[in-house]
Protein backbone atom coordinates (compact mmCIF):
# COMPACT_ATOMS: atom_id res chain seq x y z
CA UNK A 1 0.00 0.00 0.00
CA UNK A 2 1.52 3.24 -0.98
CA UNK A 3 2.86 5.46 2.10
CA UNK A 4 1.45 9.31 2.80
CA UNK A 5 4.79 10.31 0.86
CA UNK A 6 4.11 8.39 -2.32
CA UNK A 7 0.38 10.01 -2.42
CA UNK A 8 1.76 13.22 -1.90
CA UNK A 9 4.45 12.87 -5.04
CA UNK A 10 2.13 11.30 -7.24
CA UNK A 11 -0.52 14.55 -6.68
CA UNK A 12 2.70 17.12 -7.04
CA UNK A 13 3.55 15.30 -10.09
CA UNK A 14 0.02 15.07 -11.53
CA UNK A 15 -1.19 18.31 -10.92
CA UNK A 16 1.94 20.08 -12.57
CA UNK A 17 1.63 17.75 -15.68
CA UNK A 18 -1.90 18.71 -16.08
CA UNK A 19 -1.34 22.66 -15.68
CA UNK A 20 1.04 22.25 -18.09
CA UNK A 21 -1.28 20.21 -20.18
CA UNK A 22 -3.61 22.88 -20.12
CA UNK A 23 -0.58 25.62 -20.94
CA UNK A 24 0.71 23.98 -23.31
CA UNK A 25 4.92 23.30 -23.34
CA UNK A 26 5.52 26.39 -25.37
CA UNK A 27 3.62 28.61 -23.09
CA UNK A 28 5.92 26.80 -20.28
CA UNK A 29 8.86 27.31 -22.04
CA UNK A 30 8.14 31.06 -22.64
CA UNK A 31 7.12 31.68 -18.98
CA UNK A 32 10.57 30.39 -18.22
CA UNK A 33 11.81 32.94 -20.86
CA UNK A 34 9.60 35.84 -20.04
CA UNK A 35 11.53 35.46 -16.56
CA UNK A 36 15.04 35.74 -17.88
CA UNK A 37 14.05 38.62 -20.22
CA UNK A 38 12.61 40.52 -17.07
CA UNK A 39 15.70 39.89 -15.08
CA UNK A 40 17.41 41.36 -17.98
CA UNK A 41 15.63 44.02 -18.06
CA UNK A 42 15.30 45.06 -14.62
CA UNK A 43 19.41 44.89 -14.78
CA UNK A 44 20.05 46.89 -17.80
CA UNK A 45 16.87 49.19 -17.56
CA UNK A 46 16.30 50.46 -13.60
CA UNK A 47 18.89 53.45 -14.39
CA UNK A 48 16.24 54.84 -16.53
CA UNK A 49 13.35 54.63 -13.54
CA UNK A 50 15.47 55.32 -10.40
CA UNK A 51 15.39 59.32 -11.15
CA UNK A 52 11.74 59.27 -11.47
CA UNK A 53 11.75 57.30 -7.86
CA UNK A 54 14.46 59.50 -6.05
CA UNK A 55 12.72 61.99 -5.46
CA UNK A 56 9.83 59.93 -3.59
CA UNK A 57 12.21 58.11 -1.51
CA UNK A 58 14.68 59.21 0.22
CA UNK A 59 17.00 56.31 0.88
CA UNK A 60 19.51 55.42 -1.98
CA UNK A 61 18.95 51.39 -1.66
CA UNK A 62 15.49 52.02 -1.43
CA UNK A 63 14.79 53.41 -4.12
CA UNK A 64 17.17 51.23 -6.50
CA UNK A 65 15.21 48.45 -5.08
CA UNK A 66 11.90 50.06 -6.21
CA UNK A 67 13.36 51.00 -8.89
CA UNK A 68 14.74 47.09 -10.19
CA UNK A 69 10.98 46.13 -8.85
CA UNK A 70 9.03 48.11 -11.14
CA UNK A 71 11.05 47.51 -14.55
CA UNK A 72 10.84 43.84 -13.48
CA UNK A 73 7.21 43.33 -13.11
CA UNK A 74 6.40 45.89 -15.92
CA UNK A 75 8.85 43.85 -18.40
CA UNK A 76 7.12 40.48 -16.74
CA UNK A 77 3.75 41.70 -17.64
CA UNK A 78 4.55 43.22 -21.53
CA UNK A 79 5.97 39.86 -21.75
CA UNK A 80 3.98 37.58 -20.34
CA UNK A 81 1.05 38.55 -22.61
CA UNK A 82 2.90 38.63 -26.04
CA UNK A 83 4.20 34.68 -24.61
CA UNK A 84 0.09 33.94 -24.23
CA UNK A 85 -0.54 35.21 -27.48
CA UNK A 86 1.57 33.19 -29.36
CA UNK A 87 1.37 29.99 -27.33
CA UNK A 88 -2.72 30.56 -27.99
CA UNK A 89 -1.73 30.26 -31.79
CA UNK A 90 0.27 27.35 -31.54
CA UNK A 91 -2.34 25.38 -29.30
CA UNK A 92 -4.89 26.22 -31.82
CA UNK A 93 -2.93 25.05 -34.27
CA UNK A 94 -2.22 21.22 -36.22
CA UNK A 95 0.55 20.46 -33.70
CA UNK A 96 -1.82 21.31 -30.88
CA UNK A 97 -1.84 18.43 -29.41
CA UNK A 98 2.13 17.55 -29.37
CA UNK A 99 2.62 20.93 -27.96
CA UNK A 100 -0.08 19.85 -25.00
CA UNK A 101 1.52 15.98 -24.60
CA UNK A 102 4.75 17.40 -24.28
CA UNK A 103 3.62 19.84 -21.87
CA UNK A 104 2.40 17.26 -19.47
CA UNK A 105 5.88 15.58 -19.55
CA UNK A 106 7.34 18.68 -18.74
CA UNK A 107 5.26 19.40 -16.21
CA UNK A 108 5.35 16.18 -14.92
CA UNK A 109 9.40 16.29 -14.64
CA UNK A 110 8.97 19.62 -12.81
CA UNK A 111 6.82 18.08 -10.32
CA UNK A 112 9.08 15.35 -9.68
CA UNK A 113 12.04 18.20 -9.76
CA UNK A 114 9.76 19.93 -6.65
CA UNK A 115 9.56 16.88 -5.31
CA UNK A 116 13.31 16.35 -4.88
CA UNK A 117 13.92 19.51 -3.79
CA UNK A 118 11.25 19.29 -1.19
CA UNK A 119 12.66 16.28 0.27
CA UNK A 120 16.64 16.96 0.38
CA UNK A 121 15.55 20.08 2.41
CA UNK A 122 13.40 17.53 4.48
CA UNK A 123 16.07 15.39 5.08
CA UNK A 124 18.95 18.87 5.69
CA UNK A 125 16.45 19.64 8.47
CA UNK A 126 15.04 16.62 9.91
CA UNK A 127 17.56 13.33 10.41
CA UNK A 128 16.55 10.44 9.35
CA UNK A 129 16.39 8.57 12.49
CA UNK A 130 13.45 11.10 13.43
CA UNK A 131 11.72 10.88 10.59
CA UNK A 132 8.43 8.99 10.68
CA UNK A 133 7.57 5.35 9.01
CA UNK A 134 5.76 6.53 5.85
CA UNK A 135 8.66 8.95 4.76
CA UNK A 136 10.99 6.22 5.64
CA UNK A 137 9.27 3.08 4.28
CA UNK A 138 7.86 5.34 1.01
CA UNK A 139 8.47 3.93 -2.34
CA UNK A 140 9.46 6.79 -3.92
CA UNK A 141 12.59 7.18 -1.55
CA UNK A 142 14.80 5.95 -2.98
CA UNK A 143 14.21 7.73 -6.46
CA UNK A 144 14.23 10.74 -4.10
CA UNK A 145 17.49 10.20 -2.44
CA UNK A 146 19.15 9.74 -5.84
CA UNK A 147 17.62 12.71 -7.50
CA UNK A 148 18.72 15.24 -4.36
CA UNK A 149 22.41 13.16 -4.73
CA UNK A 150 22.45 14.23 -8.70
CA UNK A 151 21.49 17.79 -7.28
CA UNK A 152 24.28 18.06 -4.90
CA UNK A 153 26.67 16.87 -7.50
CA UNK A 154 26.33 19.89 -9.63
CA UNK A 155 26.87 22.15 -6.41
CA UNK A 156 30.46 23.53 -6.10
CA UNK A 157 32.60 21.05 -4.06
CA UNK A 158 33.56 24.09 -1.38
CA UNK A 159 29.94 25.12 -0.89
CA UNK A 160 30.27 24.32 2.88
CA UNK A 161 33.61 26.60 3.27
CA UNK A 162 31.42 29.50 1.42
CA UNK A 163 28.38 29.29 3.74
CA UNK A 164 30.82 29.29 6.69
CA UNK A 165 32.48 32.26 5.14
CA UNK A 166 29.69 34.27 4.75
CA UNK A 167 28.18 33.24 8.41
CA UNK A 168 31.66 34.39 9.79
CA UNK A 169 30.86 37.61 7.73
CA UNK A 170 28.05 38.49 9.02
CA UNK A 171 29.18 37.49 12.38
CA UNK A 172 31.57 40.03 12.09
CA UNK A 173 29.57 42.78 11.04
CA UNK A 174 27.13 42.50 13.77
CA UNK A 175 29.66 42.59 16.50
CA UNK A 176 30.26 45.79 15.87
CA UNK A 177 33.74 45.65 17.54
CA UNK A 178 36.23 47.20 15.08
CA UNK A 179 39.83 45.99 15.43
CA UNK A 180 42.48 48.48 16.70
CA UNK A 181 44.21 51.18 14.48
CA UNK A 182 47.79 51.06 14.21
CA UNK A 183 47.30 54.70 16.02
CA UNK A 184 45.35 53.38 18.66
CA UNK A 185 48.08 50.41 19.23
CA UNK A 186 51.11 52.66 19.62
CA UNK A 187 49.08 54.86 21.84
CA UNK A 188 48.53 51.80 24.37
CA UNK A 189 51.99 50.30 24.36
CA UNK A 190 54.07 51.83 26.58
CA UNK A 191 56.97 53.81 25.42
CA UNK A 192 60.38 51.98 25.47
CA UNK A 193 63.23 53.62 26.40
CA UNK A 194 66.70 53.07 25.29
CA UNK A 195 69.46 53.78 27.00
CA UNK A 196 72.51 55.89 25.14
CA UNK A 197 75.96 53.69 24.21
CA UNK A 198 78.34 53.94 26.87
CA UNK A 199 81.71 56.11 25.53
CA UNK A 200 84.58 54.37 26.74
CA UNK A 201 87.61 56.58 27.77
CA UNK A 202 90.18 57.28 25.47
CA UNK A 203 93.36 55.45 26.01
CA UNK A 204 96.14 56.64 27.54
CA UNK A 205 99.69 56.62 27.00
CA UNK A 206 102.42 54.07 28.69
CA UNK A 207 103.68 54.91 32.71
CA UNK A 208 106.46 57.28 32.74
Amino acid sequence: MPSYLDLAVLIVVLVSGLLAVLRGFTREILAIGSWVAAAAAAYYLHPMALPYIKPYISKDEIALGGAVAIVFFLALIIVSLLTVKFSDIILDSKIGALDRTLGFLFGAARGLLLAVVAFVFYNWLVPDANQPGWIRNARVKPFLQAGGDKLRDMLPDDLDSIIAKIKAKKGNGQSGEAPPSETEMDKSSPPTTENPPEETPPATGGAN
